[in-house]
């Protein structure tokens, strides 16, 4: 398959967001932003919410409208303002997923901001602990770390835990892409967030070559130099996977 970055307009995913703005003069407290229509609150435990990735939310609305019915999944979630900013324009509810060790007041919190604190579920698991035996997801939206090991110190600003994705930036993603197997709808999408077209590179020769996941690269989009978003479907009816 041959990338072709589809770049979305400057103008649907603004860099323009206002600054964050302190709740109160403690450095622990809690921070809001608006990320799109709505109001995210964060603190140092999570990254700080980039406003490039409403491309993400958006293309996850545009799916949802053909996808099978069920909830949302959402897996390394962080303060959760991607997959809310997709609920918040569909009808659909979520099921949130993040190994952070935190409280998931932060995420309540912007999930009851958002109006959709009865759609949305929050887990504190790893990815593959997340899902019960049994569900089906038909959208998967996964932000895992992507920053290379060796280059984490290049952002001391930001939990490391929320952007170490090992030796070339793919592990915690290969992780999370083998949990979405197990529980994606045979006609799902899984939209998932890298940092590099090097990296998409990297994913795609890695599922071609391996058995589980069962997954294929079919589009991506990109914000300038900030990151890439990938959709990732079941290999078409007929194509061989290996095992």
């Amino acid at each position: 398959m041959t990338l072709r970055p589809d770049v979305i307009p400057a103008s649907t995913s603004p860099e323009t967001a206002a600054a964050p703005v302190a709740d109160d003069a403690s450095a622990a407290s809690p921070v809001s932003m608006d990320f799109g229509p709505l109001t995210i609150s964060y603190d140092g435990r999570v990254l700080t919410p980039r406003p490039w990735t409403q491309i993400q939310s958006s293309w996850a609305v545009e799916l949802l409208a053909e996808l099978p019915e069920g909830p949302v999944l959402e897996i390394c979630t962080g303060a959760g303002h991607i997959g809310l900013l997709a609920l918040a324009l569909t009808d659909r509810d979520g099921c949130w997923s993040t190994p952070t060790r935190s409280p998931p007041r932060t995420r309540s919190r912007n999930a009851d901001a958002a109006g959709l604190a009865d759609r949305v579920e929050v887990r504190t698991a790893l990815a593959q602990d997340a899902v019960a035996p049994g569900e089906t997801f038909p959208l998967a939206i996964v932000d895992p770390p992507w920053v290379k090991s060796q280059e984490v110190t290049r952002f001391p600003e930001d939990p490391l835990l929320a952007i170490d994705g090992g030796d070339d930036g793919l592990a915690v993603a290969r992780q999370c892409l083998h949990a979405v197997d197990a529980c994606l709808h045979p006609d799902g999408a899984v939209l998932l967030q890298l940092g590099t077209f090097n990296q998409v590179a990297a994913l795609e020769e890695w599922l071609e070559q391996s058995g589980p996941p069962h997954l294929r690269v079919r589009g991506l989009r990109s914000f300038e130099d900030r990151g890439v978003v990938v959709l990732l479907r079941r290999p078409e009816p007929g194509t061989r996977l290996l095992s």
